[in-house]
């Protein structure tokens, strides 16, 4: 890639990895829960154990190093760190983080801290969760512990990862913890307390963090493809990519907007009516905070958009259309348009903080993991990537799903994203391909694409 600055990464997740689910003070999360209810998860699947990163960091380490990582993407259990929630800090989990921040900086890899990538914890839960008042403190007295023990080492901070998603699926629907089926309204009220809970960790990290932070998040990029290079189709494409289709929450702008310009989009608005809720105009204040960079999880495009008579009109993606273990479309394009867009927006410098697929990946009779599906998906991606930062896109990092092979929430294991794959009865780590192309892709910056 032509910008200097640059940085090429792996991402994974606390609960996807980590295991030690009740070690050392650990209190239980929403996806403890959620794993312990009969029916929820693929073949019963849970993270008590996972890839047990909490055991083997300086193993997982020894091998970004290996792959040549020049950063790494994680997130940090709050229910580790906070037993209850809130109260008391479990010194023991919060000092896992303060050894893999320093095993990190001895490797010469770049910390990139996530505050919270699902796992609620479950005392805060039986609270009321994210529809509790208080909710939005709770989460930044958490960040305050972390950003006061991490915070002379870290720069790089997100606050959220995916709120479109454990809030739609986790409350709206109950696909994912905790599994509630709220009404719309309700949905919307714990969504507000989210982005409260945003801006105030924004707060709390720039005063507690001595090292100067950078700070942004990483909503999921719901993005449609335009059908065609007409320009009356991409337009249809950008309309349905920032408007509220669906009268669900799992959109781009109703989290982006009140984040970045202070207010909720007017197609939101319009979109859920009644359901809409009170608040308070000076939260906005509070939600709009300076961010450094804009982080986005990106993996496909929902669908085609042709204009039509009366709007933009959908194009599903036929059954010809190539697709990943996970059933998502195959669409390289989806890394051009949603960052250029998001950057025309939102004017931030942008980070793909998740990219990646599932394949049907096993160690084979010579003992490699020839994975040449994930290789040739990320090279078509990065292609689109590249093409965006052409055309003047301010693109400063990118950050592979994921390190390893890991629980894939309500997929259970039956999913492998890794560039490392991962025995889950023995814990063995074996580099895929994927991981030995990707050592080359970050030694030539990209110029091998």
């Amino acid at each position: 890639m032509d910008n200097k600055i640059f940085t090429w990464g792996a991402s994974t997740s606390a609960y996807q990895i980590e295991g030690a689910w009740n070690t050392d003070g650990k209190g239980p999360s929403i996806w403890d829960a959620y794993c312990g209810e009969s029916g929820r998860i693929q073949h019963g699947d849970s993270g008590d154990v996972t890839c047990d990163h909490y055991n083997r960091f300086k193993e997982d380490v020894g091998l970004m190093k290996e792959i040549g990582l020049q950063a790494y993407r994680f997130s940090i259990s709050w229910p580790r760190v906070l037993s209850d929630g809130t109260g008391a800090v479990n010194t023991k989990g919060l000092d896992f983080y303060d050894k893999l921040v320093d095993e990190l900086l001895a490797k010469g890899i770049d910390p990139l801290v996530t505050l919270f990538h699902w796992d609620y914890p479950l005392h805060l839960q039986d609270r009321g969760g994210w529809l509790n008042a208080d909710s939005p403190k709770w989460y930044a007295d958490y960040v305050t512990t972390v950003a006061q023990k991490l915070g002379d080492r870290v720069e790089k901070w997100i606050t959220f990862n995916e709120p479109q998603v454990f809030i739609n699926e986790g409350h709206l629907n109950d696909f994912h913890a905790p599994g509630l089926q709220l009404s719309l309204r309700d949905t919307l009220r714990a969504g507000h307390n989210v982005l409260l809970a945003h801006g105030l960790g924004c707060q709390v990290i720039r005063e507690h963090a001595t090292k100067p932070p950078k700070i942004g998040w990483a909503p999921a990029g719901k993005t449609y493809a335009p059908a065609s290079d007409k320009p009356e189709d991409i337009a249809a494409a950008h309309q349905m990519t920032f408007g509220v289709p669906n009268k669900d929450l799992f959109n781009d702008p109703w989290w982006s907007d009140p984040v970045v310009h202070g207010h909720y989009p007017e197609a939101g608005i319009q979109r859920y009516g009644d359901a809409m809720i009170d608040f308070d105009p000076a939260d906005m204040q509070t939600i709009c905070q300076p961010l450094d960079f804009f982080a986005i999880n990106l993996y496909f495009c929902e669908c085609k958009v042709k204009a039509g008579p009366n709007g933009p009109e959908t194009i599903p993606y036929d059954g010809n259309k190539p697709r990943t273990m996970m059933n998502w479309p195959i669409t390289p394009e989806v890394l051009y348009w949603s960052t250029k867009w998001n950057y025309e927006r939102y004017q931030l410098p942008m980070i793909i903080s998740e990219n990646g697929l599932a394949c049907m990946d096993w160690v084979q009779e010579d003992g490699a993991v020839h994975d040449t599906q994930r290789i040739d998906f990320y090279s078509a991606y990065l292609k689109q990537l590249k093409r965006a930062m052409d055309e003047g896109v301010d693109m400063i990092g990118y950050y592979a799903w994921s390190l390893m092979d890991n629980f894939e929430w309500s997929q259970g294991y039956r999913q492998r994203f890794g560039l490392i794959h991962v025995d889950m009865d023995t814990g063995t780590r074996t580099l895929k391909d994927s991981a030995h192309w990707y050592r080359n892709i970050i030694a030539t910056n990209g110029e091998e694409l």
